[in-house]
């Protein structure tokens, strides 16, 4: 169905019928591919810039097989698995090419590196327990084509170790902080980068961190200007954020 759709909008505008732009409007709202369990949205690379990324958690190792079935048929590279059980993980790298990392519970089929964009994207962590959601988003973002440059246990508990990177810090084009406990990471970075800083709570923490809450709330009431927020342990969310940041103004030539 869909390739009868993009046919008949190229032949519009072959005709004439159609001009570019409006051609170009419709196909970013092809249609999707339903497998009954799933909708697999094939144009989101057209929209969006970057394949649609499988959420691995609820789905059986058969489902998530045939999405990435699915997608290979239309995007043959780094294909996006988050949130990936590792007896799922066991199932998939006997039907295709997986690399998976079992700390982050990433997994991408037929990896291939490759830099789409030109700037840098840093991923700090405060304590090393927070490591786990900071690959979720540094995987995430070089899966979508960016350098990242890893940070990790550069908490405000010992400052000096996070002051020592300032260099990187001052050439990053976006800052990834993940921490728990109160999560002031987030702000020390903002007010030390001239760039976009994503801040990440993390679950880490004692009691009264309410499983990420009070880092939640932390973040949200920075007052370093520049700081946005993602959910707690949403390492994905920020890095495909960062890479969105990274890729504005152009690809790398």
């Amino acid at each position: 169905m869909i390739s009868k759709q993009i046919l008949s909008v190229l032949q519009q505008v072959r005709d004439g019928v159609l001009d570019i732009e409006t051609a170009y409007e419709k196909l970013k709202i092809s249609p999707f591919e339903d497998l009954g369990y799933a909708k697999i949205d094939h144009h989101r690379t057209i929209r969006q810039g970057t394949p649609e990324v499988i959420y691995g958690a609820g789905k059986t190792a058969e489902q998530i097989e045939g999405i990435v079935r699915s997608l290979l048929g239309h995007c043959q590279e780094n294909i996006l698995i988050t949130r990936l059980a590792e007896h799922s993980a066991q199932y998939l790298s006997l039907q295709f090419s997986l690399t998976y990392d079992k700390l982050s519970q990433i997994g991408i089929v037929n990896r291939r590196e490759e830099f789409t964009a030109s700037g840098t994207i840093v991923v700090a962590t405060g304590g090393t327990s927070d490591i786990p959601v900071a690959e979720e988003a540094a995987l995430t973002a070089e899966t979508l084509g960016n350098r990242v440059e890893r940070l990790y246990d550069v908490g405000v508990a010992g400052i000096h170790r996070l002051l020592a990177h300032a260099e990187s810090i001052s050439k990053a084009t976006a800052i990834v902080a993940v921490a728990g406990m109160e999560g002031a990471l987030a702000s020390v970075i903002g007010g030390l980068a001239d760039c976009p800083v994503i801040a990440v709570p993390t679950s880490i923490g004692y009691g009264a961190n309410f499983q990420g809450l009070s880092a939640l709330l932390s973040m949200l009431n920075s007052c370093a200007s520049g700081v946005s927020v993602v959910n707690i342990d949403n390492g994905f969310g920020a890095g495909y954020l960062a890479s969105m940041i990274n890729h504005i103004g152009g690809n790398e030539t």
